[in-house]
């Protein structure tokens, strides 16, 4: 998915609060021409939406810098939130076009419902939700869909087995557990009954 975004170069002396204060968010753009790197503003309401469908090192971004002028195919690197009033306040992002392959960090979608869970009363555990790779930023999945159905209890799946699409590389350790089916969990209540049960079992024999 691939989001445009416009925005302008942010002049030089300007106050971020005063920016803040007219609708604007202060961005900057690294990557562009080795280690230069351009100053800029969102307008507020264009980072709202751009965060409804972006998030960090996952989403390629069109970014359009209309009076520097630059444009070109971005991540966003850092997102900053006030602490107080939860907004954005700051954005970085990190020009890929040039650089070959990126690492970012991608979201993992668990679909079906497990015959362990289903069938066998067992309980899923998702260890991991998010998978690091490296890619072309042309290739960049928005998500990496996770098929469970056929997971029955004490099964697992690790990283290395995962179904990634094509021109996507995993990194890290391959060994890692991503989810698995653990057998149900009998409550504290659950546990001192059957207790009592083979207590009075044992007593009229």
């Amino acid at each position: 998915m691939a989001i445009t975004v416009e925005s302008q170069k942010r002049l030089e002396g300007s106050k971020p609060r005063a920016l803040r204060r007219a609708g604007l968010i202060p961005a900057n753009l690294y990557g562009h021409k080795g280690t230069e790197s351009i100053s800029f503003t969102i307008d507020a309401k264009t980072v709202e939406r751009l965060l409804k469908r972006a998030s960090v090192n996952n989403t390629l971004i069109d970014l359009n810098i209309t009076d520097a002028p630059w444009r070109g195919n971005t991540l966003l690197r850092e997102l900053q939130i006030h602490p107080a009033k939860g907004t954005p306040y700051h954005l970085s992002f990190f020009a890929v076009a040039g650089h070959g392959d990126t690492t970012v960090e991608v979201r993992l979608r668990f679909v079906g419902t497990a015959v362990g869970v289903k069938e066998e009363g067992g309980f899923l555990d998702t260890v991991i939700t998010e998978l690091q790779v490296s890619c072309a930023p042309e290739n960049i999945p928005e998500i990496i869909e996770i098929d469970v159905s056929n997971l029955q209890i004490g099964d697992s799946l690790r990283v290395q087995e995962l179904v990634l699409p094509q021109g996507v590389t995993v990194l890290g350790d391959t060994e890692q557990v991503v989810v698995s089916v653990s057998q149900p969990q009998i409550s504290a209540a659950a546990e001192d009954e059957a207790e009592l049960e083979t207590e009075t079992t044992s007593e009229a024999t």
